[in-house]
């Protein structure tokens, strides 16, 4: 598998196998990452190849992640079976984390670990244990490699908010905000991160992420229900990513913005290929896969709507947002009229996070259908208290908010409108 060769370092003079790094040269941003190569546990020393390719893929998706440099491959398996410590590392590459693991196969079983270590104190940050039937090899490596990828990613910006300076920068904002929106989604949430991604913004006009991850979270928070100015976020992200797009025409997360613009637009199929673009220069972005999911659902294409809420549920089984993956299958059963199938995962999104207004709505439609009004009408209330007074006041107002095409609009209208008139909302 080849190295992403753009994002990866290889700096300083080689001397005894080890890469010494040059401390005259331009400072390195703060987020460098070592992969150091995966030792083979398993009794066969022909599966090195494995361990191999499990140290060179997460090498390349660990590239991929903004603001993550990785030390290229070709300096990292210098230290293969070779005793060294995160200090030396830290001295030797200039490193502020070492990632490392082990691979163990054993008849049709495979274990992997991965443990992050900071490598300035030495200290272990996050460590994880995944184990699988063996399959199709090259699927079960992907498989580990982005689980592992999509973890690592959201500890480290745990770590890197926590990183508080008396003179912050704006990649500190950034970092900071990045993590507000990782809490379960409320109005205190996105307030937090609206406010941090504009620090940033005042620190760096000129910043491309502050600009896309602000105009992000204006466009989120209004599809959440979570905003009383949905149309002044709307105008505001729109112009936000405007300026992004135009100073980095293909910069992913820019692309990622603009797909969630069109989507609160009511405008999937045009979403549809800036998410695939977000898709295409990373396959580990979880938020990427989440939306295109909807905007198949939007668009018609229902069918495809569970596996790929069921690939993410799978790929970071606790992520901070998985009450939304839950909800979006129990959507999908809902407007298939699998009404008992829709419940049960419709209780698991609004138990994972019970601040987000449109899931007690949906879960308020399943339980109608399957006769439970007062229940029903509990979750309607619970919805209403979440989004403010006046809201879903009745049919005719949420009818004229955007339900896909024509197909999926039918499907709307058999089941979540019907539930909710069984739930107590007027017509008019």
């Amino acid at each position: 598998m080849a190295v992403a060769d753009d994002k990866t370092l290889s700096h300083g003079d080689t001397c005894g196998g080890r890469h010494y790094i040059d401390r005259t040269a331009p400072r390195r941003p703060a987020l460098v990452i070592v992969v150091l190569p995966f030792a083979n546990l398993s009794n066969d020393p022909e599966q090195q190849y494995f361990a191999d390719g499990v140290t060179e893929d997460l090498t390349t998706d660990l590239s991929r992640l903004a603001h993550m440099l990785v030390i290229s491959r070709n300096s990292a398996f210098t230290y293969k079976d070779k005793p060294v410590n995160a200090k030396q590392i830290d001295r030797e590459l200039g490193v502020r984390y070492v990632l490392q693991g082990s691979v163990q196969r054993s008849a049709n079983q495979v274990r992997v670990n991965a443990q992050l270590i900071d490598a300035e104190a030495d200290t272990h940050l996050w460590a994880e244990r995944f184990d699988r039937d063996m399959g199709d090899l090259f699927v079960l490596q992907n498989e580990i490699t982005s689980r592992i990828a999509i973890a690592l990613n959201l500890k480290l910006i745990d770590v890197e908010a926590a990183r508080r300076t008396d003179r912050p920068e704006a990649l500190d904002y950034i970092f900071q905000g990045r993590a507000a929106i990782l809490k379960p989604f409320s109005r205190d949430a996105y307030a937090e991160a609206i406010s941090l991604f504009e620090r940033a913004l005042r620190l760096d006009p000129q910043s491309v992420e502050a600009h896309s991850s602000l105009a992000t979270t204006l466009a989120a928070r209004v599809l959440d229900g979570m905003t009383d100015a949905a149309a002044a976020d709307i105008a505001r992200a729109e112009a936000l990513i405007t300026q992004a797009l135009a100073a980095s025409p293909l910069d992913p997360r820019a692309h990622f913005a603009k797909g969630m613009v069109l989507r609160v637009q009511g405008r999937p199929e045009e979403a549809i290929p800036e998410f695939e673009a977000v898709l295409a220069a990373n396959h580990n972005s979880t938020e990427a896969l989440f939306q295109l999911g909807w905007c198949k659902l939007m668009a018609g294409s229902i069918d495809e709507v569970i596996p790929l809420a069921e690939q993410l549920i799978r790929l970071s089984p606790r992520d901070p947002h998985i009450a939304n993956r839950y909800s979006r299958i129990g959507y999908v059963y809902l407007l298939q009229s699998h009404i008992g199938d829709a419940v049960l995962w419709l209780e698991k999104a609004c138990n994972a996070n019970p601040q987000v207004p449109g899931f007690h709505m949906l879960l308020a439609s399943a339980y109608a259908l399957e006769g439970e009004t007062v229940r029903a009408a509990a979750e309607v209330a619970e919805a209403r208290r979440l989004r403010g007074e006046g809201s879903y006041s009745s049919i005719a107002r949420l009818r004229a908010g955007y339900w896909g095409v024509p197909k999926i609009r039918a499907l709307h209208e058999a089941t979540y409108f019907a539930g909710l008139r069984k739930a107590g909302i007027p017509e008019e």
